[in-house]
């Protein structure tokens, strides 16, 4: 009795996986790819030293904060978005569509000024009080260099989002992969030709590096955009998308407060994880280059349990804007569960193969132990990750974002920060164990998670008059 009771709670039928996995696949492809890309990306940079790569992990880590507060702007818009299209209200969606525009026309505007004028001193906080050695001003000029071609690609990746999320929030996952697969093999073609200088292009390295990622961004847009306006048939809410860029004012700020936290919490997180990559920076110039594999390596593996965020937002939100609360909260436990479960697999992976992927590298052997040790720990980690990310999208599709700010980011800046920079600047603990303590630490965002689910709190409609 208890088998089968456990079995109707966490375990769906074929039907339910199927479904799933048709708009989960498509997301895990495409970002899949493209973190094996980036991967792929990582080891040509790294293969022209340690002081290149390290340059430019710093560069990835500060416009990551960028990348996540369009993430959690749009996404904020995005809630709406999916509960609109559950239901079948196209007008709000071009609402939301405009809305999605004028902020990201606003962030874009806001990280070209911080990073034009403060780029290189943000860079030289991850340079110093470092103990082995290394090049540190080389760091900051391939840094430099790196960033000052990276800022041409932020109008090109708020534009993609716009697109791409609103696509995905109506269901439309396969568009979004096949554009992101036409970025990336721009991205892994011109790398290799501008970075070693192959077939006659110039050997640029770190610059050859950002001129691809650039380049991939553009074609990007390009297809996402095309395809959108040519299938307004798929896209109704397309048509007449552009007639006016207005948004009602009432719909402004309904979608900035349920939008604001979700900005808010991703801008602060993402600042966050930059201070604690800064935090493990004191202990070398060697664990930047460690800790920048190991993540670039993770990330390829994990696009699992992201995917399944995904899936969340937009099945559960559909449900929530048809106001099917019993179907939301049934099938929500079961994508959690099914996103532990393959995140416990994917973690046995990393830790099978984490003396591998750091061999490939041609940095320190310092660089390259610290790098497997780190692997190792996240694998250990793996279903927490899973587990807190499939909590916080469930919790943000009933457009409880206040919720998720005090969650996320403020969890963050109240127990993770101050314990890295305690740990970091007052201890000789090895900096693995930094990493290994902090991520015990969220076992108790994993518990308030799992309550604030059972109790329902984010059963909400928030599309309805």
């Amino acid at each position: 009795m208890k088998t089968n009771t456990f079995k109707n709670k966490f375990i769906g039928d074929k039907a339910f996986y199927r479904r799933v996995l048709a708009i989960a696949m498509p997301i895990m492809v495409q970002s899949g790819i493209t973190n094996f890309v980036s991967l792929l990306d990582n080891i040509m940079v790294g293969r022209t030293g340690t002081e290149q790569m390290s340059g430019v992990a710093i560069v990835n880590q500060l416009i990551f904060v960028f990348y996540l507060c369009c993430f959690g702007g749009f996404s904020g818009a995005g809630i709406f978005t999916a509960q609109y299209y559950g239901a079948k209200d196209n007008e709000g969606i071009r609402h939301t569509f405009r809305y999605k525009l004028w902020l990201g026309f606003v962030l874009v505007a806001a990280a070209l000024v911080v990073l034009l004028f403060f780029g290189e001193d943000l860079i030289s906080l991850y340079l110093r009080g470092t103990e082995d050695g290394g090049d540190l001003s080389a760091a900051l000029a391939f840094g430099s260099d790196y960033l000052k071609i990276m800022l041409f690609s932020l109008p090109a990746f708020a534009l993609v989002q716009v697109y791409s999320n609103t696509l995905r929030e109506c269901g439309e996952t396969v568009v979004p992969m096949r554009a992101g697969l036409a970025a990336v093999f721009v991205n892994l073609t011109f790398n290799y030709l501008l970075i070693y200088g192959k077939l006659g292009f110039p050997a640029l390295g770190v610059k050859g590096a950002a001129i691809a990622t650039v380049l991939s961004r553009y074609v990007e847009f390009t297809v996402v955009v095309v395809w959108s306006h040519r299938h307004k048939e798929k896209c109704p809410y397309i048509r007449g998308v552009y007639r006016t860029l207005a948004v009602p004012l009432t719909l402004v700020k309904k979608y900035f407060l349920t939008g604001a936290p979700l900005l808010v919490n991703e801008g602060m997180w993402s600042a966050g994880m930059a201070m604690l990559m800064q935090c493990y920076s004191l202990r070398g110039l060697n664990v930047v280059a460690g800790v920048n594999i190991s993540n670039t390596v993770s990330n390829v593996f994990n696009v699992v349990f992201f995917a399944m965020g995904d899936a969340i937002a937009i099945i559960i939100g559909q449900h929530l804007g048809a106001k099917d609360f019993e179907k939301a909260k049934t099938e929500t436990t079961k994508i959690i569960a099914f996103s532990v479960f393959v995140a416990a697999l994917v973690g046995i992976v990393i830790a099978a193969t984490s003396h591998l992927f750091p061999m490939i590298y041609n940095t320190t052997p310092q660089a390259k132990k610290i790098a497997a040790q780190f692997l190792i720990a996240q694998a250990v980690f793996t279903p927490q990750f899973a587990l807190l990310h499939t909590s916080y999208f469930t919790i943000r599709s009933g457009g409880k974002t206040v919720i998720t700010f005090l969650f996320d980011s403020v969890f963050m800046w109240v127990i993770s920060v101050p314990l890295a920079f305690l740990l970091s600047r007052y201890t000789d603990i090895y900096v693995v164990w930094i990493f290994v303590i902090l991520q015990s630490a969220d076992w108790i965002k994993c518990i308030i998670g799992i309550l604030l689910i059972r109790k329902g709190v984010w059963m909400n409609n928030i599309v309805s008059e």
